[in-house]
């Protein structure tokens, strides 16, 4: 099992990036009743034997993670949703890409923390891959309503080279500061 959410997202994000996934969409929305999360990519896919395989950890085809005899992201996140009684669905087509839903209801004592999404957030949009991420985040409180969209090329245009420590730095003040700005 994960530490957090957050850390699960980053095992299906890296997921999506070994698929071959030149476009990742990540929505994450959240108010006082629950967190929703939508991953879509348009990656190489799953026929529905491989989906199904994918749903066993001790599975792995030994193609994509060649270093790995297991594959744990659908299956930690089988295992989380089911422990909080949440919902998930997993459409995946093969040479078109996956998506990924799940809705994990917040007043569930087994919930594990969400982490820090600026954390996840770094390593997810700085992978030495070639691929667009656009992250859209909403956080619903009482009547406010804090939205923010982080699309992975802009911030390259922005910052330069991501494998610069100045760059990850301002890149890591940028992903605090759509979290702390909640005004």
């Amino acid at each position: 099992m994960h530490e957090s959410v957050c850390d699960l997202l980053l095992d299906l994000v890296q997921n999506s990036i070994e698929a071959k996934a030149s476009l990742i969409e990540l929505s994450f929305d959240e108010d006082e009743r629950q967190i929703a999360v939508t991953l879509r990519d348009n990656g190489c896919g799953m026929s529905k034997q491989e989906l199904e395989r994918a749903k066993d950890p001790f599975y792995s085809d030994g193609t994509k993670h060649r270093q790995r005899k297991v594959g744990l992201g659908i299956p930690f996140l089988l295992q989380m949703v089911e422990q909080v009684d949440g919902t998930v669905e997993i459409v995946s087509e093969k040479g078109k890409g996956t998506c990924i839903s799940f809705v994990l209801p917040k007043d569930n004592i087994d919930l594990p923390p969400i982490g820090a999404l600026p954390a996840f957030l770094l390593p997810a949009l700085t992978w030495s891959s070639e691929y667009e991420m656009v992250f859209r985040r909403s956080l619903k409180s009482g009547d406010d309503l804090h939205r923010y969209e982080i699309t992975r090329s802009e911030l390259a245009d922005a910052l330069g080279d991501f494998r610069s420590a100045s760059s990850l730095s301002l890149l890591r003040t940028f992903l605090i500061s759509q979290e702390d700005d909640r005004d």
